[in-house]
């Protein structure tokens, strides 16, 4: 066997370092927020966008118009990053009538049969601005709001904290409502919402995000994988508001408990999936030992791409919606037309119509208590 010098080895070994080391240094990102104008509302607000980013290189762009996401890039098994949130290039086409396309949405997210709702018995009414119900706060939600925003520097992330005064009678809904909502990305590749409020007079407080989301960042979500834990649904009539019944979802498109294809049973002939416009647009009883505890409620699969998006919550019910509306009459980021089923939305929340639902889980908030609620989304890949 012949010997190789010393003095050969130190270069070599010396050389395999280096390139290691400047390999490595060439990919490791910073965890950075910062800040641009994004545009300005008619009555001359200005409006910021503020960029997340981790050291894994993940980056999350969302504005104060809102609170709304506008993008997400996620890498995939190989490392290539896409953007996989359904949005607009700029800030004006938020300002048009929009789906609701990543903002906070509340006071009330989801639907109130007929807007009205009794508390303390006294009967308030709210604007009907889905056909014979409210939804997602009405004609201007928390989705319309101008949000104050700072950005901050977190263990092991960034985070922007927005805040917004909702005012007593503001759409209709009884207090002064203080709320904040926190975006966090971690260095473990986790966007963290946290949401918090009080009020000063009994109300009713329901919040979530309403991101539309396409794991593959282009076509339809289809053959992209769903596990919802849940035994249960709550099937709704066909103004889309709960019956009251909790469902088992054994022998029903709406068995999620192995994950399988979207499209898997999507058009199937349920009247639950007539009344959706031929879809998903449900609410989930989420599966929990105790209730308020950070749980799975959902994991989605891109079986091409490798990327999965699992959802955590405290919340007790998962809306999931599989963009049935969306019919190509929307020109979105890049120019890309979105079509029936090429996002779903997963909202963590309590369930649609509650407050007219004594056997749904309470959404009355008094004075002297704190509304709280967490979602997690984790981004993950496979191979």
């Amino acid at each position: 066997m012949n010997k190789v010098p010393v003095f050969v080895l130190i270069f070599t070994f010396s050389a395999i370092f280096l390139v290691t080391y400047e390999g490595c240094n060439k990919y490791v990102k910073k965890t950075t927020i910062e800040k641009e104008s994004f545009g300005t509302l008619p009555n001359g607000k200005k409006i910021d966008i503020y960029t997340l980013q981790n050291k894994n290189g993940i980056e999350l762009k969302i504005m104060n118009y809102g609170g709304a996401i506008v993008s997400a890039r996620v890498p995939d098994k190989n490392g290539n990053f896409a953007d996989v949130v359904l949005g607009y290039d700029s800030l004006q086409g938020y300002l048009k009538d929009n789906p609701y396309f990543g903002p906070i949405v509340g006071r009330y997210a989801n639907r109130i049969a007929k807007g009205k709702f009794a508390l303390k018995g006294k009967v308030y009414t709210l604007a009907l601005n889905d056909g014979p119900n409210h939804l997602h706060g009405g004609m201007k939600g928390f989705d319309k709001r101008v949000w104050d925003a700072v950005p901050e520097k977190v263990k092991n992330g960034v985070a922007l904290k927005l805040h917004y005064f909702s005012k007593d009678g503001e759409e209709g809904y009884p207090g002064d409502l203080n709320v904040t909502v926190t975006y966090t990305l971690t260095n473990n590749n986790e966007l963290r919402i946290d949401y918090s409020a009080t009020t000063d007079k009994p109300t009713i407080v329901n919040l979530t995000n309403h991101t539309y989301w396409n794991l593959a960042g282009k076509g339809d979500i289809l053959n992209q994988e769903m596990m919802i834990n849940a035994d249960k649904f709550t099937p709704v009539d066909s103004t889309l508001i709960p019956t009251g019944e909790l469902k088992s979802v054994r022998g029903t498109p709406f068995d999620f408990r192995k994950s399988r294809p979207i499209g898997d049973q999507i058009n199937e002939d349920d009247p639950q999936l007539v009344y959706t416009h031929g879809g998903y647009d449900h609410n989930w009883v989420l599966n929990k030992n105790v209730p308020g505890s950070l749980t799975l409620a959902a994991r989605v699969t891109e079986p091409i791409s490798g990327r999965v998006l699992e959802i955590w919550t405290t919340e007790p019910g998962l809306q999931f919606y599989s963009g049935n509306f969306l019919d190509g009459s929307i020109t979105g980021k890049n120019g890309q037309v979105y079509r029936k089923h090429d996002a779903f939305v997963l909202e963590a929340q309590h369930f649609p119509d509650s407050p007219n639902h004594p056997n749904f889980p309470s959404v009355v908030l008094k004075p002297g208590e704190k509304y709280t609620q967490t979602t997690i989304y984790k981004f993950k890949t496979v191979q």
